[in-house]
């Protein structure tokens, strides 16, 4: 299951720099507005200790972690919707992502340029919103003026419904209301999933700051977002993008001493790649055995053929049932035939709606 996040601010936030910590790459990063001109993707392993206690158990062969695509995308600038700086190349990249991770500057430092001349989170989010809201208005109001007269005159059924789900985003948009904070039903949500509405995105702020404040934890910037993004019902996560690429280049084993030394308990990028997975209603279930212990990433609230067929298409289409154990069962017990004495290895069949920590063998007959 292929997902993807885009790293989202204006010029000069820390947007590459965050990225060359989640990737490792040597993204350019420079210090003048659209050095990121196209996308840069890359992919990033989801840390998960319970995968390396299945590793210790199982002694695969091969041990391979769940992933998540990160997009670098260049920074906007006001009137990217009417096609300022790079426009509507950068709002195109923006419709094929996921979700959104937006960096909003909260530091000081007269060595890098602000685009807007001083540091302001909450005017950069607002610049960031108000073009999002344009772009997705524009679509609107487009689609409404090929199909409103239609609607009108033949009163058909899903003409009429997608114009009326039409004008409730309008009226939300005119408003300056992102669409993810209006109530819609699953049925609307459906009518506009097609648009790639850039507000439908789910979102989450990264508060780049300093070193200094990183170790405190906030500051007066930072408050001021966190308290927008609450009324927004939005996450925030405070990390300082710069350090958190010092601890990309420091080996896995040192990175503990590394944080201590720094005086945080965890790297920011841990709990961004957590967070933005959670985000999207993401969850992990696991096969395992001598050949390879392996993570998959699957949607909330999926059933079990639709998990085997992440895996294969021939193991949903010929599915007939699913062993499975917890994660917690086998960590407790130590040992899988342990697990099924103790009777906690179910048989589940094509109702069965998978958990995060499942470990599964699926059976099927093409």
């Amino acid at each position: 299951m292929s997902l993807k996040a885009g790293i989202v601010g204006l010029p000069n936030v820390g947007k590459s720099t965050l990225f060359n910590a989640i990737t490792k790459k040597n993204v350019l990063a420079a210090n003048y507005p659209f050095a990121t001109i196209e996308p840069n993707v890359g992919v990033v392993f989801v840390p998960d200790k319970r995968l390396d206690f299945l590793k210790e158990l199982y002694n695969p062969a091969s041990v391979v972690p769940t992933t998540f695509e990160f997009t670098d995308i260049a920074g906007l600038v006001q009137g990217a919707a009417s096609g300022e700086g790079l426009g509507n190349k950068f709002l195109s990249h923006i419709r094929e992502v996921d979700a959104i991770v937006e960096v909003v500057r909260c530091f000081d430092d007269e060595n890098i340029t602000h685009v807007s001349g001083e540091t302001d989170p909450i005017r950069d989010i607002e610049i960031i919103n108000v073009e999002l809201i344009l772009a997705d208005l524009d679509i609107v109001v487009n689609r409404l003026g090929k199909i409103e007269k239609k609607a009108d005159t033949t009163k058909e059924k899903d003409v009429v419904f997608e114009r009326d789900v039409l004008r409730k985003a309008k009226e939300a948009l005119e408003k300056n209301i992102s669409l993810r904070n209006v109530d819609f039903d699953k049925d609307e949500l459906l009518a506009l999933k097609n648009f790639s509405f850039l507000t439908l995105k789910p979102i989450i702020y990264v508060a780049n700051v300093d070193e200094d404040t990183v170790v405190v934890g906030d500051n007066d910037y930072t408050l001021k977002v966190k308290d927008y993004a609450e009324k927004e019902n939005n996450g925030v996560i405070v990390m300082c993008a710069k350090l958190e690429e010092e601890l990309s280049n420091v080996a896995d084993e040192e990175r503990n001493d590394f944080l201590a030394s720094v005086g945080i308990a965890n790297s920011g990028l841990d709990k961004l790649i957590f967070a933005t997975y959670d985000l999207l209603g993401l969850a992990t279930f696991f096969t395992a055995g001598k050949d390879e212990c392996r993570a998959w990433t699957f949607k909330k609230g999926m059933k079990a053929p639709k998990c085997a067929g992440i895996i294969h298409n021939d193991f949903e289409r010929g599915f007939i049932k699913a062993e499975v154990m917890k994660f917690d069962d086998l960590y407790e017990l130590k040992d899988e035939k342990k697990v099924k004495e103790a009777g906690k290895l179910q048989i589940e069949g094509k109702e069965y709606i998978m958990e995060d920590g499942d470990i599964c063998y699926f059976r099927f007959n093409v």
